[in-house]
């Protein structure tokens, strides 16, 4: 996200009005609803997590130790538990 000066978007007025409410702080203004995009959309960042996720379970199954987990992923051990627990959850409910 980037900053735009509001004298090239708005005119005066619109600005004068918003002054009397925010002068001379900083506001975010959101994206209209139908123009949002869901947590990692633009990116292929939700793909790679799954994915990853996913090889956690399976090295875990296969009988890699949560302690080997956490220093080849770089992550916490909860994470690994937290993993772990979520995968085994849908492998369940898939059967």
């Amino acid at each position: 996200m980037s900053y735009v000066k509001i004298e090239e978007v708005l005119p005066k007025e619109l600005i004068e009005t918003i002054q009397q409410y925010v002068d001379g702080k900083y506001i975010y203004i959101p994206r209209k609803e139908e123009k949002r995009k869901a947590w990692g959309e633009s990116t292929n960042i939700k793909n790679e997590i799954k994915s990853r996720n996913k090889e956690i379970f399976n090295k875990y199954k296969n009988g890699t130790t949560v302690e080997a987990l956490i220093i080849e992923f770089y992550l916490s051990k909860k994470s690994i538990q937290r993993i772990i627990y979520q995968e085994k959850k849908k492998a369940e409910m898939g059967k």
